[in-house]
């Protein structure tokens, strides 16, 4: 039997389809080439904006279509908090949310069974962490899961809903799996998780930094990457651990959403612009050559045009490698979706255009 696997989302999403595919092939299956038709097709799907959600239902319903014949089985954010509008369109036979993606095989062994559609959604804040592993990936650079979870609850973040509270794979289960990567070719390994920086929270003696630590010791590693990471987690270790390990490469990802104090309060993010460009400049101190690119997100509720330039000042000061621009979208079951003062469309795409348009000067 043949497999197509659509991945939508971000790196975590990417690195469970990676182990979802290794374990299909490990059973025996083949993994559908181009244009071909797929006996399994699996869709794993994002929730993080409504756009995100309406793109994951039209991925599902193209893939029922081309594959009338498949298995399909819907995993993912979107699956997680969405099952029931799942498990009435047709063509769909097996629904997962965030956890048990390591067990795809056995609910395939299940459905050909029985014949019957499964939907197994489990609550998030309940499971522990799913602990996959992948010995190969499908491109030199290898992501490695660390972490799952997240409970920042910022004010437009559906993410904590669907999965669920910080939960960390084991110190010497993310050491075996970045040893066998690199011992079969993978020069760069990248760290990623929900909320990657806070990997740990809920281990007994261990942290995010004493992980790098650790991970920079590994024989054959040439560079470490992380995915993405919080301001307010680059304490002085972590800088400690920078400055002394030039494995972990010039280039960090780290989210400011807005450079405006009184939108960052409304985000209930847990930091103000002066705390965030004091911790880059103390980056820049250790390494002057760093690389440094963020995520941003503008037409936030009651975010006026002083506002916004606020943040395009704040831009300027910190000197954005890149600038990954999101106009505020509206998600059903946030803090924010409630808020006054929601801002027109026109305004946003407005806004969106002038920080692409600084972006590239910067870059």
């Amino acid at each position: 039997m043949k497999f197509i696997i659509n991945t939508l989302g971000c790196k975590v999403n990417t690195y469970e389809s990676n182990v979802m595919r290794d374990l299909l092939l490990n059973a025996g299956y083949k993994e559908a080439q181009e244009n071909e038709k797929a006996d399994i097709a699996i869709i794993n799907t994002c929730t993080v904006t409504n756009t995100a959600d309406s793109k994951s239902l039209k991925v599902i319903r193209h893939t029922i279509k081309e594959n009338p014949n498949a298995i399909v089985i819907v995993t993912g954010c979107f699956s997680q908090i969405n099952p029931d509008k799942l498990k009435d369109l047709e063509g769909v036979s097996i629904v997962l949310g965030n956890h048990d993606k390591s067990k795809i095989i056995e609910y395939l062994d299940k459905y050909k069974e029985e014949k019957k559609q499964i939907s197994n959604i489990y609550k998030m804040d309940e499971v522990p962490f799913e602990t996959m592993k992948l010995n190969n990936f499908n491109k030199t650079r290898a992501f490695v899961k660390i972490e799952d979870g997240c409970e920042n609850f910022c004010s437009y973040c559906i993410i904590p809903y669907t999965r669920g509270k910080v939960r960390s794979k084991k110190v010497n289960d993310v050491l075996e799996e970045v040893t066998a990567l690199v011992n079969n070719g993978h020069h760069e390994i990248v760290l990623t998780g929900i909320h990657t920086g806070h990997y740990g929270a809920d281990l007994e003696n261990a942290d995010f930094s004493d992980l790098l630590e650790l991970i920079c010791k590994i024989e054959g590693l040439e560079r470490l990457r992380i995915s993405s990471i919080e301001i307010t987690e680059l304490n002085d270790k972590f800088l400690d651990v920078l400055s002394k390990n030039p494995i972990i490469v010039d280039h960090m990802h780290i989210p400011l959403q807005s450079g405006c104090d009184k939108t960052l309060k409304d985000m209930n993010r847990k930091y103000d612009v002066e705390y965030f460009i004091n911790k880059i400049n103390a980056i820049r101190k250790i390494r002057p050559d760093m690389s440094i690119t963020t995520d941003l997100i503008v037409g936030f509720p009651g975010e006026t045009e002083e506002d916004f330039n606020e943040t395009l000042e704040t831009i300027k000061k910190v000197s954005f490698s890149k600038i990954h621009v999101f106009p505020f979208s509206v998600r059903k079951g946030t803090v924010a979706e409630k808020m006054d003062n929601q801002l027109p469309e026109v305004v946003k795409k407005e806004r969106v255009k002038r920080v692409l348009e600084l972006s590239k000067e910067l870059e």
